[in-house]
C-alpha cells in the first residue's frame, strides 16, 4: 500500500469553505482510503491506498468533497517518497540565519512550463526568495508571513495551475507523519 499525503487549497481560511476534520477523515474513509489520519484545520490528510493513479485519486476526493460539503477545492498530492524529496530538495537549507518559521512551500498540480518559469525566477522581491525545484516552490520570507512582499496571487496567476502552500513546519510534520505510517 502506498501512503500519500493530501493538501486541500483554500480550506478553513476565514470564514469560507469550512470542513470539520473528522467529518474529512470520514468521507477519505467512504472513498475507501485507509488509516485516514488529519493534521491541523487546513485540509491536510495522510491515508493509505492501494490505488497508483495519484491523479484519479485526487479528482475522487476533489469530487467527494463538492459533493458532501459543497466546496469546490483543488487536492494537491504527494508519496512519502515525494515529499522527503521536497523536504531534502530545500535550497534554504544549512544556509545561516534561516528561520524555517518563515519558510513556504507553494505545491503545485504539476511542473511549471518554461514561461512560467522564466517570469518566476524573474521576481525579485528582496529581501524575500523565491525558488523553483521540480512541483515545488520555496519562498523564503524574510519578514515573516504576516507581512509578505510578494503579491497575493501571482504565483497562481503565473503558473495558471492549482497551487497550495504550507509552512515548512507543516511540511515536516507531514513527512514525519507519513513516515511514521510506513513504517
Amino acid at each position: 500500500m502506498t501512503v500519500v499525503v493530501s493538501m486541500l487549497r483554500g480550506v478553513n481560511l476565514g470564514p469560507h469553505n469550512r470542513i470539520k476534520m473528522e467529518a474529512l477523515r470520514t468521507l477519505y474513509e467512504s472513498l475507501a482510503l485507509r488509516d485516514v489520519q488529519t493534521y491541523i484545520q487546513s485540509g491536510n490528510v495522510v491515508f493509505r491506498t492501494t490505488g497508483r493513479d495519484l491523479a484519479r485519486i485526487s479528482k475522487r476526493i476533489e469530487e467527494a468533497i463538492k459533493s458532501s460539503f459543497g466546496v469546490q477545492t483543488d487536492v494537491l498530492v504527494r508519496t512519502t517518497a515525494e515529499l522527503r524529496a521536497v523536504v531534502s530538495a530545500n535550497p534554504f537549507a544549512g544556509r545561516n540565519g534561516i528561520d524555517p518559521r518563515k519558510l513556504l512551500v507553494d505545491f503545485l498540480a504539476r511542473e511549471p512550463g518554461a514561461e512560467a518559469r522564466e517570469k518566476l525566477d524573474a521576481v525579485h522581491i528582496e529581501p524575500e526568495e523565491l525558488r523553483i525545484h521540480g512541483r515545488e516552490i520555496y519562498i523564503y520570507l524574510a519578514n515573516g508571513m504576516a507581512r509578505p512582499k510578494l503579491p497575493l496571487g501571482l504565483i497562481d496567476r503565473t503558473v495558471r495551475m492549482p497551487v497550495t502552500g504550507r509552512n515548512w513546519n507543516t511540511v515536516t510534520k507531514l513527512l514525519e507523519m507519513a513516515e511514521a505510517m510506513e513504517a
